[in-house]
């Protein structure tokens, strides 16, 4: 009987129950505990978070399976990071989702916890059909200025891809590089592929900016990550710019050697 059971021992059993018609959860509404009535509760929350994300996965897969419903049968989602920043690459990543696994909790990187999108990050390298990344550094920012260096980061991206994709879903840049396409605004927000893409892309450059605090102190790269943080921009004043800033954006021009 369900009152000779502790409430630590139902809240055990209580997670191995993903049904609401699973007798022990009719057991428990007709239990008067309180504290049976609470660990319900937190099931029933659990359990509507759990729906939440998967009625999430299914919503943003819409695009995705537009193209294939349209004969096309890789589609990579395409995202990049790193556009803002005064100092560091900018990194974008490409990434064709196996149709056949669920990756749950995909969405725009910034808005996930760091361990959150750790986790996810790990998930869909271990899921994923394939993987590219592209990476234009500070000096070829400058050179050819932030809206050129993202644009050869994705067409690196979507060249380092394993498997080659024959569809694109790009995060608000066109990209013109042959491959049929749908550019969309806040894409990382629509689509699992581009939010794939986008944690993939964050993961990588805030791991690579980190490496760089190691080697350039100072500026707090490893807590802004290249931003103009009032860390970074005393740092900036202090030190003057480092090799991986960008000498073409104002703040860093200013300190920059004439």
């Amino acid at each position: 009987m369900l009152k000779k059971k502790t409430i630590k021992e139902i809240k055990e059993k209580l997670k191995e129950i993903d049904s609401p018609k699973d007798s022990f959860i009719q057991a428990c509404l007709e239990d008067e505990r309180k504290g049976v009535q609470i660990a319900l509760q937190q099931w029933q929350r659990r359990q509507d978070a759990q729906q939440e994300l998967e009625d999430r996965f299914k919503r943003m897969s819409h695009f995705e399976q537009t193209a294939e419903k349209a004969g096309y049968q890789l589609v990579a989602g395409i995202d990049e990071v790193g556009r803002g920043p005064l100092a560091g690459p900018v990194v974008a990543a490409a990434v064709i989702l196996d149709k056949d696994q669920v990756i749950l909790g995909l969405d725009d990187s910034k808005k996930l916890s760091l361990n959150k999108r750790e986790e996810i990050f790990f998930e869909i390298q271990k899921k994923a059909l394939a993987i590219g990344v592209g990476i234009v550094d500070a000096e070829g920012i400058d050179q050819h200025n932030i809206l050129g260096a993202t644009k050869i980061a994705m067409k690196e991206a979507v060249a380092n891809l394993s498997t080659t994709a024959d569809f694109l879903l790009i995060d608000a840049v066109p990209l013109n590089n042959g491959i049929p396409s749908k550019v969309m605004n806040q894409g990382d927000a629509k689509s699992n592929s581009i939010a794939a893409a986008s944690i993939i892309a964050k993961v990588m450059r805030d791991e690579m900016m980190k490496d760089y605090d190691d080697i350039y102190p100072g500026y707090g790269f490893k807590n802004n990550a290249g931003y103009g943080t009032r860390e970074h921009l005393e740092g900036l004043k202090e030190l003057g710019p480092c090799p991986i800033h960008r000498h073409s954006f104002a703040p860093v021009r200013k300190y920059s050697i004439k």
